[in-house]
């Protein structure tokens, strides 16, 4: 995927930080999602998450999270019983709480972990190639607190193709009210 990030008009000093914070995600490697940024991009280029220590994480997250959002791990598959989740609601990043996906998003797969054909909004995702094991995938994290979601396919169902494999300990579900 290639980032499509449009350029401010002005540069004002939150303005330089922001494309010093963007071109240092690019020089790791990192980018946001195919589509525009949302205006809230400050909110998480900025976000006391970000600066939390491995000492923190670790505090505020069980083993398997800090594992797979710290750690980029991989939890086993058919694991989580997010897998089988049908009921309306959204599903937040287990790190820091930001929605990622909407129920209305998700679909069986067959892989053994929640899967989706898009995120809840664009920008909410960042993305990086991963080379591990031997095979180029697309891994996607959490905008805001930089956590390790999963990985981004080609062979997903319409309207976009695209299937979101993520891990289900990487996600707290809220079920919508009733």
């Amino acid at each position: 995927m290639k980032p499509n990030v449009p350029l401010p008009h002005s540069f004002s000093r939150r303005g330089l930080l922001l494309v010093g914070g963007a071109s240092v995600l690019a020089g790791c490697g990192i980018s946001m999602a195919d589509e525009a940024m949302p205006s809230t991009l400050e909110d998480y280029t900025d976000s006391e998450w970000r600066n939390l220590s491995e000492e923190e994480w670790r505090e505020r997250l069980s083993p398997e999270a800090f594992r797979v959002l710290r750690r980029e791990g991989t939890e086993r598959a058919f694991t989580s019983p997010l897998n089988g989740e049908e009921r309306a609601g959204t599903f937040h990043c287990a790190g820091c709480g930001l929605a990622l996906f909407s129920s209305d998003a998700k679909y069986e797969s067959g892989t053994g972990w929640p899967s989706f054909w898009q995120p809840i909004a664009a920008g909410v995702l960042g993305t990086k190639e991963d080379n591990k094991l031997w095979m180029q995938r697309t891994e996607y994290h959490c905008a805001r607190c930089l956590g390790h979601q999963g990985h981004v396919f080609n062979d997903g169902p319409r309207p976009t193709g695209l299937r979101y494999c993520n891990n289900g300990v990487a996600l707290r579900f809220e079920a919508a009210p009733a």
